[in-house]
């Protein structure tokens, strides 16, 4: 499934920052310094969704705040959303 995200990098705690520009907003305490911020969203998802590492990917977005993960689980948008609102 691909899920579109806003990610605000350098925040002082990672987790679920309400909706930007239409997309969940994810803030992640990692600098977007050497991919530190994206692996960061990617330890987010897989741990928030229980699942390992590999399940999740950003497929589009990599050098942008504007990302697409695949994210490899048989699960709905709307749950993905609940899975995050509950862990911030």
């Amino acid at each position: 499934m691909k899920f579109h995200v806003y990610i605000q990098p350098g925040a002082k705690k990672s987790g679920y920052a309400g909706e930007f520009d239409g997309k969940a907003k994810i803030k992640v305490a990692a600098p977007p310094v050497e991919g530190a911020a994206n692996d960061a969203v990617v330890r987010f998802f897989a741990k928030t969704l229980k699942l390992p590492k590999s399940a999740v990917r950003i497929c589009a977005g990599g050098l942008s705040r504007h990302k697409t993960l695949e994210i490899d689980a048989e699960l709905s948008e709307s749950e993905i959303l609940e899975a995050i609102r509950r862990r911030s």
